[in-house]
Parts: structure tokens; sequence; C-alpha cells
């Protein structure tokens, strides 16, 4: 029965009977890729259409988009007005909230405060040991180590690294004037890994190792996730409710806000939306109208209950309404050669 009603659930997302040959292949953000490893395949099992996403980063997936040889991109970072500009139109469709999480290697430590500005001095360089008094400051009665701290960064174009940067930015003077927001940074200190999963893998092999990565990944290898200060001044794990709590403040109709360091209490500092980006004429490099309609069947089932609610599952959190409203708006502008689909 239950088989029944959710089959009945992704045919009424279809706008047309697609052919069962059709496939899609997109590319980007390897923060979204263990929900969209299980979200793509129960699409695929019911839709019959086959979906294959390569994890490759955001930027190359905005890359890869921009050349045409995509469907889709994922992305952490939305597309600025200059990067709009170069490109044909293009909409953003937020699929699921997340968080970036300071994960470290310190045996035996299992519960550690940080705040931004502890964070920009291990990055910058500042901080060198565990047992650095203002580490110690703010975690009374834990014996801090006497160890070097390692830092570990991406070393590939990244909306984990963009989204992780926006939130320094915001909470520290030296990191903004020394690093900044972007998708690539120049570190000068560190270890470089590929991917949330190479970053992930470094600092469970790395003692005294601390780094950036989307909070699956840390779940996933039961890595220690530190405690961020956030803006209202709490101590903060990320959840789907802090997480969610975050995405209380304001955002833009086209969806295309950050949403780190919010001001609401109990919100998890960094959060954020991973969205798809696709264009909004879906008639470029020789693709079909059945991959067209199929493209925006695969984007509204991402926007459906169904698909939401296995959003917590894998340590995600589910759009609210409000956006899911705007993001279905956004998707009723798609067109293929200038004809509504």
């Amino acid at each position: 029965m239950k088989k029944t009603i959710f089959l009945m659930a992704v045919s009424s997302l279809l706008l047309i009977s697609c052919d069962q040959k059709t496939s899609l292949s997109g590319a980007g953000a390897t923060f979204p890729l263990p929900y969209y490893n299980m979200v793509f395949k129960t699409f695929s099992e019911n839709a019959g259409i086959d979906v294959s996403y390569g994890g490759i980063g955001s930027g190359g997936g905005i890359r890869s988009l921009r050349d045409e040889v995509v469907d889709f991109a994922g992305s952490d970072a939305y597309l600025s007005d200059r990067e709009m500009s170069e490109m044909n139109a293009t909409i953003h469709v937020p699929t699921c909230l997340g968080a970036v999480v300071l994960s470290y290697n310190l045996p035996g430590i299992s519960s550690l405060n940080l705040t931004g500005d502890i964070i920009a001095g291990i990055y910058l360089g500042s901080i060198s040991r565990w047992n650095d008094p203002a580490i110690k400051t703010i975690n009374p009665g834990l014996e801090l180590p006497d160890r070097a701290i390692t830092p570990v960064y991406r070393s590939d174009g990244s909306g984990t690294t963009y989204v992780f940067s926006d939130y320094m930015t915001k909470v520290s003077a030296d990191w903004e004037k020394s690093l900044g927001t972007g998708k690539s940074l120049n570190f000068a200190q560190g270890i470089a890994a590929k991917g949330n999963p190479g970053v992930a893998g470094t600092i469970s092999q790395t003692e005294g190792a601390i780094g950036y990565i989307g909070s699956e990944y840390a779940f996933a290898l039961n890595s220690p996730i530190a405690y961020l200060q956030n803006a209202a001044g709490e101590f903060v794990l990320p959840s789907s409710l802090s997480i969610s709590a975050a995405a209380q403040e304001e955002i833009a109709d086209d969806t295309r806000s950050m949403i780190t360091n919010s001001r609401v209490k109990g919100s998890y500092p960094i959060s954020c939306f991973t969205w798809i980006i696709v264009y909004k004429d879906q008639a470029y490099a020789n693709r079909s109208e059945a991959q067209a309609r199929a493209t925006l069947s695969l984007l509204n089932f991402m926007l459906s209950p169904t698909a939401q609610a296995q959003t917590t599952t894998v340590h995600y959190a589910p759009l609210s309404d409000e956006v899911i409203a705007k993001a279905r708006k956004a998707l009723s502008e798609i067109q293929y050669n200038g004809k509504p689909l």
C-alpha cells in the first residue's frame, strides 16, 4: 500500500510521461552527495529516469553547466550577479539545508568549544597548539594536549569553502583582511585535500588535525564535531532543529541567500542552503524536450514531501514551506525553446 501511494505521488509530479530511456547527468558539490545519492536513487527507481551525479566540487559543477555538458549543477554557493551575466539565464533551486562543521582528531576529547576568532587564529597561524590559552579559556576543565594543530582545507573549488569562509569573514576581521570569502582561498599553511571525503579522511588519519566539512561526513566517520559559538553567544552543535533555526532569517525571492552567523537563538552558525542550478531555457547542447521535462520532474520531486522527509535521515534539514514556494515559482519559469514546460 505504501509503495502504491508513493508511486502515485511520483506520478503526480511528472508533467508528461517520460521515455524510459531518458537519463540525466549532473555534477558539482560534494556537500549534499549523501542526500543526493539517496534521493536520486529513489527518483530513478520510481520514475524510470536514470540520474547520474559526479561529486567534483561546486566550482567544477558550475564550469560543467557553463560548458553545457550536464543537465544540472550542484552548488553550495549561489552564482554571483557577475557569474550569472556571463551565462545564459539560470535559476537556483534549493534542495535542502545543511551544515559545515569543524571536525577534529584529538584522542580522548569528545567535546570541544570553539569561536570564530579561534578558528581564524588556527588557519592564519596565530594559534598553533591545542593547549593555547584562548582555547583553554572557553573549555574550562578540559585537559588539552600540548600538540601541534594541523588545519585541513579544500584543494578544489568548493561551495563548502565558500560557506565556511562566508561565516569566517562575518566573525573575524583578521580573516576578512587575510583570506576573505571564496570557493578557493590562498591558505598559507596546513594540508589540502580534495572534496569533503578527502578532508574528512585526512582529519581521521591525522592526530591533531582540524578541518571544515559537511556535517554528514563527520557523522559517517563518527568524528568529533566542535560546538561553535553563535551570534547569540551560545555554543551549538548542528542538528535538524539548529540548522532550520538559521533559515528563519529573511530569504531572497530567488533564494540566493546565505544564512551563516544567524542571529536566531539556538541556530547553528555555519548553516546553509545547497542548490541545483539549471538553465531557464532547457534547449541547449542538443538536449531533447524529454530531457528538459525529466529535469523539471526531478526538481519537482526534490521539493516534494517525500524527498524532503529523507533529509533528516542523513543529517540534513528540510526546506521551509516558504522556501519551497519560492523554488516552485522559479521552476514555473523553465522553458524549452522559449515555450513554458
